[in-house]
């Protein structure tokens, strides 16, 4: 069974929320002040999880990845994964982290069926990262790292959000990992998630990040699989590594989006940026599949073609990326 939009784009990759805690709490993703954490009676169960995940690996959905918040602060994680790992049909089960658990789940996790890591990671200096996360321990994530190497994932991807006047002079450091390490290290333009005026300032374009890196290193372009996220690819000439260029600013690549969203209360989206979606709780609490599956259907269907967020007099939505999951 496919997930076709009508705008022919294949729907085969779910990014499904767990949790809105964080123990970070990163300058982009998050208000100084903090944000209201929900009560857990607002946030689906993992039996509600599971079942949302059940329908959607159904309708044609062939890769799940597992966010946040962040994902692994919720209790009972592990288990949960393992169960998603053995849904009938799916094809990868994958999850973003920020690192500061993994050094005691990394097995586990490897153990539960996980195939794939993606790290985030904005700094490799201390007291950038400390800045920019407010008060995280950099080194507890890079031991982190080692540990998901040590457990034997596959490549980690390392997942940097570029800010101009903040990190953006490690640009080269970022891509100088992949020399000797079989990461993709993947530099993400900074979006405007948090209504923030001034949020231009800060993104620095992809084809600028590129260019940087290619003033260094020669780079050569690389095809991407069926299922692969949203990066172009690269690898610097006898690299053990790659990099990724994620554009959703000034190259969007909307025509080729092939997910769709489900946030911890239960909310599916086809759009990050768009406030248009359906409240999965009423359905999940039905012993009858037939009208979840016919919602999610629909939410295919309603999936907008593009987002406008970069366009001059566009209204700026507020993202709550530790509840959508980014």
């Amino acid at each position: 069974m496919a997930l076709i939009d009508t705008y022919g784009r294949r729907i085969n990759y779910l990014r499904l929320s767990v949790t809105d805690r964080c123990n970070m709490r990163c300058s982009y993703c998050m208000p100084a002040q903090g944000v209201a954490k929900l009560e857990h009676k607002e946030m689906l169960s993992y039996e509600e999880l599971y079942r949302a995940a059940s329908a959607c690996v159904a309708q044609g959905i062939e890769k799940i990845r597992v966010t946040g918040g962040e994902p692994l602060v919720r209790r009972g994680i592990v288990d949960f994964l393992g169960r998603l790992s053995a849904i009938p049909g799916l094809k990868e089960l994958v999850l973003t982290t920020n690192g500061l658990l993994l050094d005691e789940l990394a097995q586990p996790l490897r153990q539960a069926g996980v195939a794939r890591l993606n790290i985030s990671l904005d700094s490799l200096r201390a007291d950038t990262f400390a800045r920019i996360t407010r008060g995280a321990d950099l080194y507890r994530v890079l031991s982190g790292i080692a540990a998901a190497q040590e457990a034997g994932f596959g490549p980690l991807k390392i997942n940097m959000v570029v800010m101009r006047g903040v990190n953006d002079q490690e640009i080269l450091d970022f891509a100088a990992l992949t020399l000797d390490h079989p990461f993709t290290v993947r530099f993400i333009e900074y979006m405007p998630t948090l209504q923030d005026e001034g949020w231009g300032a800060q993104s620095m374009p992809g084809s600028e990040i590129l260019a940087r890196i290619a003033e260094r290193y020669p780079l050569l372009p690389l095809v991407n699989s069926e299922m692969a996220g949203p990066a172009r690819n690269y690898k610097i000439q006898g690299a053990a590594g790659a990099i990724g260029i994620i554009t959703p600013v000034s190259g969007h690549f909307c025509e080729s989006c092939n997910r769709i969203r489900i946030t911890a209360t239960g909310r599916v989206r086809g759009c990050l940026f768009s406030d248009q979606g359906m409240d999965l709780k009423p359905l999940l609490a039905s012993d009858d599949p037939g009208p979840l599956h016919e919602a999610l259907s629909r939410i295919v269907t309603q999936k907008p073609g593009r987002h406008h967020i970069a366009e001059e007099g566009a209204e700026q939505a507020v993202v709550n990326m530790s509840r959508i999951g980014g």
